[in-house]
């Protein structure tokens, strides 16, 4: 029998810098940090997989799957750790079976751990500065994790940006992100 597939609810807002500053503050003292991080992404579109990304780290990289609409609060993810050297074997293979790089992220993040929850502060060039809540759980834990989420961003004192202002941005950042990034 396969492993369960993990959910991921997620709960996210945009920051302004003082914002992102302030908050940054906060979790340090109430959470600690759990790291930093640099990353690259890259989505990939093709096959008519919704939402296939590969990504290097600082310390490794990944593939994954995202199912569902972009920008929901709970969607099934699939997650396969790679070795960090592998990253441009991966952008080779999924070229050669049919897919496009779509976009590409260039962030910095700072992971924090609040109990069962994962705080994120990314910095995203050419797209903004955001915090992301996130809880991995079953599919009949999905509404009590996002209760969760929603109880702790209103502790954070953030209001949580609609999901329909992530979409505008991503088309934006997906129409413009060569221009916003100065990549290709």
């Amino acid at each position: 029998m396969p492993d369960p597939i993990n959910i991921e609810c997620e709960i996210r807002a945009f920051l302004t810098d003082g914002q992102y500053d302030r908050l940054s503050e906060k979790l340090g003292g109430i959470a600690g940090p759990a790291g930093e991080d640099e990353q690259v992404t890259y989505y990939f579109e093709g096959n008519g997989d919704p939402d296939l990304r590969i990504q290097r780290n600082s310390t490794g990289a990944k593939i994954w799957l995202k199912k569902g609409r972009m920008h929901d609060e709970a969607r099934p993810e699939i997650e396969l750790p790679c070795r960090r050297e592998d990253f441009g074997a991966l952008e080779q293979l999924f070229s050669a079976l049919g897919y496009a790089v779509s976009i590409k992220w260039f962030r910095k993040r700072r992971l924090y751990r609040l109990a069962d929850v994962t705080v994120t502060l990314d910095d995203t060039r050419g797209y903004g500065k955001i915090v992301e809540l996130e809880k991995l759980c079953l599919e009949n834990e999905r509404e009590a994790a996002l209760d969760r989420l929603r109880a702790l961003m209103r502790e954070l004192g953030i209001e949580p940006t609609p999901k329909e202002a992530f979409d505008l941005k991503y088309a934006e950042y997906k129409r413009d992100w060569r221009e916003l990034t100065g990549e290709r």
